[in-house]
């Protein structure tokens, strides 16, 4: 077993569906890099979020507790900065602790007021246990609080450049389906910027001491805007049409696919640059790569957008991991949680664990010991929360058991059967697993 520790690095996209990536001969997109780290690690085929909206699900992972449990129950609160969570700990554990991006853990604050992240990026990154970072603004965030005066550096930085306000005013005519290129120059596309901001932190790591870095991209998140390269991308590409859908706007749903792909595209080649990096370091063996999402994105199946609800192109993320200490070419089917990262990356740092925490570690997983650390897992929002076996999901609302899903024979919900005798079985067997493990920490 390996005694040193490790720098590990985490690439974090925003509303990224478990189901668009170069794993799913059925869907057109290309994610090589991605492609490239599930062969060499591990892959969880069956990954959920905690919560699927962006505030809640990032404070279960930095808190290492399940939603009813992470301080933050909806979009519209900050995580305490006295919360004790996982990059205080590994700064405790003597990592340089960095990260980039839209961090969200602010998200209260950037509901129309003012001062969420400074211009700088700086406000509050040391309170959470940061070395060093820039926290910018979420995609609407940051249009929307633009007004008179900027308040984050991603704007901040458009502004000194003299693209503010082009950008604001392109976001401020995207509906729903639009899918025009943005007309921002390619290294000032934000993806682009935050990555880049990602790179100057790992060189500017201290030599000899262990890093961490998370990636916060505001993509594949909505709205739709790519560059004009990244339009080219998937000119005239058919994507499969949207999962229990009425058909109306048919080709305004393909435009869209398109730029969801491009975006997704886009954060995969960063994923090669940084391998690449890490090896012209002489880090990429010394390193934990971890690709994941806060969430996924409905994109038109059943009729919806977005995130929030309890169907698997929303609560499911992506979840794939390699390099130091991670065994390669396994892909599980056992169900697992985002929220396990916390645990995960505490148990590879030699950290302390936070007290009391719900995450669980996925090291014996992903040394290849073990298939899987638990055998239900679970997410939830509002007044709604699901247990996921892997095959069979439950739905409860209020508290009473309201849809059951064979995911095995029904990949897309289509059929409840809550109330079919043939499930009975598991849908007991996931009731009492509410009961056992996620009810002791319900409201």
């Amino acid at each position: 077993m390996k005694t040193t520790q490790p720098n590990l690095l985490f690439f974090f996209p925003d509303q990224m569906r478990p189901d668009w990536d170069g794993a799913r001969s059925d869907i057109p997109v290309r994610t090589p890099n991605l492609d490239a780290l599930r062969e060499r690690g591990t892959a969880f085929e069956n990954a959920l979020c905690p919560s699927p909206v962006c505030a809640p699900s990032r404070a279960c992972l930095a808190v290492g507790n399940e939603y009813d449990r992470c301080l933050v129950p909806s979009n519209g609160q900050d995580l305490p900065t006295d919360a004790p969570n996982l990059y205080q700990r590994l700064r405790s554990a003597g990592y340089h602790v960095t990260g980039c991006g839209k961090f969200d853990l602010n998200k209260g604050s950037c509901i129309g007021r003012k001062g969420a992240w400074g211009k700088d990026g700086q406000r509050r990154l040391d309170a959470w246990g940061f070395s060093a970072g820039v926290n910018n603004e979420g995609k609407l965030d940051g249009v929307n609080n633009a007004g008179r005066e900027t308040q984050g550096p991603y704007l901040t930085y458009l502004e000194r450049i003299g693209w503010r306000e082009a950008h604001v005013q392109d976001f401020r005519r995207r509906n729903r389906f639009a899918a025009f290129p943005t007309p921002l120059p390619e290294a000032a596309y934000c993806d682009n910027w935050i990555a880049q901001n990602g790179l100057d932190l790992i060189n500017g790591a201290p030599p000899g001491k262990p890093w961490f870095l998370q990636i916060n991209f505001t993509g594949p998140h909505n709205p739709w805007d790519i560059t004009e390269s990244m339009a080219e991308l998937y000119k005239e590409v058919e994507f499969p049409d949207p999962a229990v859908w009425d058909g109306e706007n048919a080709e305004k749903h393909q435009a869209v696919r398109r730029n969801y792909a491009a975006m997704t595209e886009n954060i995969d080649r960063w994923l090669g640059v940084y391998t690449e990096a890490l090896r012209e370091r002489g880090e990429l063996e010394n390193t934990i790569i971890v690709f994941s999402s806060d969430h996924g994105e409905m994109l038109g199946d059943r009729g919806a957008w977005g995130k929030g609800k309890p169907y698997q192109a929303s609560a499911g993320v992506p979840l794939v991991a390699a390099g130091w200490g991670v065994a390669a070419g396994r892909r599980l089917s056992s169900p697992a949680a985002t929220l396990d990262l916390t645990a995960t990356f505490l148990d590879c740092a030699g950290a302390e664990p936070l007290d009391g925490m719900d995450s669980r570690s996925l090291r014996e997983v992903l040394s290849g010991a073990s298939d899987g650390n638990r055998g239900v897992v679970f997410s939830g929002l509002g007044e709604w929360r699901l247990a996921f076996d892997g095959r069979f999901k439950l739905v409860r609302r209020k508290g009473e058991p309201k849809e059951l899903y064979d995911l095995q024979e029904d990949p897309f919900e289509e059929t409840n059967r809550v109330d079919d005798d043939a499930c009975a079985e598991a849908k007991a067997r996931l009731m009492g697993a509410f009961e056992a493990e996620y009810g002791r920490v319900q409201a």
